[in-house]
């Protein structure tokens, strides 16, 4: 008896014939050299489509595109289309991490801005990313949605940003926090510039470089004496006030109309404010309590910045042109990436049929004719009254 090539599928991972329920056994290999089978009664042949397993396979290719830095053409070879067309539904699954309920000794936070609009906040424990939230702005609710679902830490490091101190304050309320110190030079960079004109903005400046190279309490000690001899010198000329009765020049920019005075040092006394700030709250050196000795807590927020905002604004970089919702699970991809193999489910449990299968009824019910009804009134085809038909051969004036 011949063997009959009719479409036949496996059920699940039984082996047997779906006409005759019997058993199957190999028969070969096809010409790509895929597996197939033969119903020992019927003599139907089939083969095996796992379309969950080309699923996984081209979302691993399609995950491997993103983190690298070349283009589909690139990647997939020739111009790119067989891929994009392929991989075009890998943009419908939404990856997310397992929250394990680990407590960590600290947990640094940072916000990315994509575009006005949007901003991701992101939250990582040992250079692992551990969550992420998405928002508009960095404000207290969004933040205090990503913090809730980790325990409260030992230490928060961050720069700062708006929001978060609200947000550690009702949700955390006994943890400790660590200003990064980079972006604390940084603020007073901004206000003071890199060459002040005043000597004492030039000796603050002094000051905040000396931050980052304070590694014991001795030397934190020494920085704050200093400081305070700073403010006990300059203290005057930051509290100046300049009164608008007796004010003759061009307007100060940024300041209203209707005020009747400002501090003549405005820039001197904000770049000042910025680290007696964080010394006054106590944000300054945590990093060198007794507490916390050889916990190895940082003093920035470098890991950050550095392993996975930059990572993430190099990957739009790469693949410039995405929309917007492309650009997000590209950043969400990222941030799995970048997660413990213990925190982040696999991509098979992250596949669902639907992401990989279209729906083609419920697409065939949702289309609709929108041509009018009746005939066209007025058109831009070809007619044979205009002499415009479709013909062989030369075109001639018949005017």
């Amino acid at each position: 008896m011949g063997i009959e090539s009719i479409s036949v599928k496996l059920t699940g991972q039984s082996h047997t014939c779906i006409i005759c329920h019997s058993r199957l056994k190999k028969n070969g290999t096809t010409s790509k050299g895929t597996q197939r089978w033969r119903c020992i009664t019927c003599n139907a042949s089939t083969v095996f489509k796992r379309e969950d397993t080309t699923a996984r396979n081209q979302l691993t290719g399609f995950v491997s595109w993103l983190m690298s830095k070349h283009s589909q053409a690139e990647f997939g070879g020739g111009t790119g289309r067989t891929f994009r067309h392929q991989t075009a539904w890998c943009w419908n699954v939404h990856p997310y991490l397992h929250h394990t309920g680990e407590v960590f000794d600290e947990i640094q936070v940072d916000g990315i801005y994509l575009r006005q609009g949007w901003c991701l906040l992101i939250a990582i424990a040992h250079g692992r990313v551990i969550g992420w939230q998405w928002c508009d702005r960095e404000k207290a609710e969004a933040w205090t949605v990503l913090l809730q679902h980790f325990p409260e830490p030992k230490v928060v490091v961050t720069d700062g940003g708006s929001g978060l101190m609200k947000a550690l304050k009702e949700f955390w309320p006994n943890v400790k926090i660590q200003r990064c110190l980079v972006h604390i030079q940084r603020n007073v960079r901004t206000y003071l510039t890199l060459n002040p004109r005043l000597p004492a903005g030039k000796s603050l400046r002094r000051l905040s470089l000396k931050l980052t190279k304070i590694q014991t309490q001795e030397a934190a000690a020494e920085w704050i004496a200093a400081f305070a001899a700073w403010h006990a010198e300059n203290h005057e000329l930051i509290n100046e006030r300049t009164y608008a009765a007796d004010w003759s020049g061009a307007w100060p920019r940024g300041l209203r109309r209707n005020r009747k005075w400002w501090y003549t040092h405005d820039r001197l006394r904000s770049a000042y404010e910025s680290m007696n700030k964080a010394l006054r709250r106590g944000h300054l050196f945590t990093y060198l309590d007794k507490d916390l000795n050889g916990l190895g807590i940082n003093a920035t927020t470098n890991m950050i910045e550095g392993a996975v905002n930059s990572g993430i604004r190099a990957m739009i970089f790469y693949h410039r042109g995405m929309p917007i919702e492309h650009r997000r699970r590209a950043c969400e991809w990222f941030c799995w990436t970048h997660a413990d193999e213990g925190n982040r489910p696999a991509l098979r449990t992250l596949l669902r049929p639907e992401h990989y299968t279209p729906e083609t009824k419920k697409k065939a019910q949702h289309m609709v004719d929108e041509a009018p009804i009746g005939p066209e009134l007025y058109g831009t085809g070809p007619s044979a009254e205009d002499g415009q038909f479709i013909r062989s051969g030369w075109m001639r004036n018949i005017y």
